[in-house]
């Protein structure tokens, strides 16, 4: 039996328009470090985090570019049978774009919510990178997905994964923010988009030791700050939104 847990986001993937460019943003930004990965296609970098890699960065493909795929993260999902998520994924009203195996990495699908959001369901060839605790400084905090309408998002992502609704916070206009967790622990919210956000999509928040401080280095960087730095209702933590230099939109979240 696999020990691959179902429904842990265990990998970051950054899709850019300018390799060396993003690098130096993230850099900065976050803190990590890059690293070269080994094998057989186009540049692939990994993000490195106290020594960890804890997703990667690669040149945003053409075919996607002539599509107007504009630059985004890409969360991965581990799954213990990447082609048994698939058929469900389909089966839900999900769309496959693609999949593949990799030697020594293991096999992942690219799939499309019923809304549209992208993520890409991973089965790992060995150990499930990622862990179920609270996050680190320079792992991702929080995933939130964007969606055409999260009452359809729901029921897909619960099935799939097994994710388990945790609080819910009513935005008034902007109606209800329904979070959700596995473990025990949120670990992420959804919403119904509104007119001014992008297409449906997944937003990655990833922890800094302090926002405020971020915002001087993302503009001196040629980032742009969409939401300023702003303190999250009954908590002692602040968020901001962003926009990296090739315009991939991401959030930093600091206790």
């Amino acid at each position: 039996m696999s020990e691959t847990p179902l429904g842990r986001f265990c990998w970051y993937e950054l899709l850019t328009t300018d390799l060396e460019g993003a690098q130096e943003f993230y850099r900065q930004v976050v803190g990590w470090e890059t690293g070269s990965w080994e094998g057989e296609g186009p540049p692939y970098i990994a993000w490195i985090n106290a020594g960890t890699p804890i997703g990667g960065v690669m040149t945003l493909p053409d075919n996607a570019l002539a599509n107007g795929v504009p630059p985004h993260w890409l969360p991965y999902i581990s799954t213990p049978d990447v082609d048994a998520t698939a058929e469900t994924a389909a089966r839900l009203g999900g769309q496959i774009h693609h999949r593949m195996e990799l030697p020594d990495i293991g096999r992942l699908a690219i799939v499309a919510d019923p809304g549209g959001a992208v993520f890409t369901a991973y089965e790992p060839s060995g150990v499930t990178p990622g862990h179920d605790g609270a996050p680190a400084i320079g792992e991702c905090s929080w995933h939130e997905l964007i969606s055409a309408d999260w009452e359809i998002s729901w029921p897909f992502y619960s099935e799939l994964f097994g994710w388990e609704k945790t609080e819910q916070m009513d935005m008034g206009g902007h109606g209800i923010y329904q979070m959700y967790g596995r473990e025990g622990r949120s670990v992420g919210g959804m919403m119904t988009r509104s007119a001014e956000m992008p297409p449906p999509c997944w937003f990655l928040y990833m922890q800094v030791p302090d926002v405020h401080a971020s915002v001087e280095v993302i503009e001196a960087l040629g980032g742009t700050i969409v939401t300023p730095p702003m303190k999250i209702p009954g908590d002692e933590e602040y968020i901001l939104h962003g926009v990296d230099p090739q315009g991939a939109g991401f959030a930093l979240h600091s206790m």
